[in-house]
């Protein structure tokens, strides 16, 4: 390898929504990785699924989705697949962003999302904070929910 070359060919960028942004439960994942910023990709909307969300394709998404953009080597590329089940879970694509960029995009199916809630703002703050806190004392016995005459949809 001459001076002229620095590796940067078998570099890529990835864009990530959820766990892996800085702060978030899994960002250790990155370790590695360099932080171009934050950026966004039209037509993805975003579902929440818990403890992680999940972006779908989706023309008529009303916010693009937020995230921050990272440049990877080809082996944290391969373990970043191996964290995401992709391409079982997510399917790595190809996305442009919005300031002309393109880079990796972990990306769910529809069907994956069906019992999920559109996060309408397209930025994921963190998983659902659990009800019981550690080191709480335990609340008093909650009072019945009232009861609803009928639970179907």
């Amino acid at each position: 390898m001459g001076m002229a070359s620095n590796g940067a060919d078998s570099d890529a960028l990835v864009f990530v929504y959820g766990s892996l942004k800085r702060g978030m439960a899994n960002h250790r994942q990155l370790q590695g990785a360099t932080w171009l910023g934050e950026a966004s990709i039209p037509a993805l909307a975003l579902y929440n699924l818990g403890p992680f969300p999940m972006a779908v394709a989706d023309e008529r998404a009303v916010s693009p989705l937020q995230g921050e953009v990272y440049r990877v080597n080809h082996e944290l590329l391969q373990k970043l697949d191996r964290f995401e089940g992709a391409p079982r879970l997510y399917q790595r694509q190809w996305r442009r962003l919005s300031d002309a960029r393109s880079a990796w995009v972990y990306v769910g199916q529809p069907r994956q999302v069906r019992h999920g809630a559109l996060i309408a703002s397209g930025c994921w703050r963190g998983a659902e904070p659990r009800l019981k806190r550690a080191g709480q004392p335990p609340a008093s016995d909650p009072p019945p929910p009232p009861a609803r005459p009928d639970t179907r949809h």
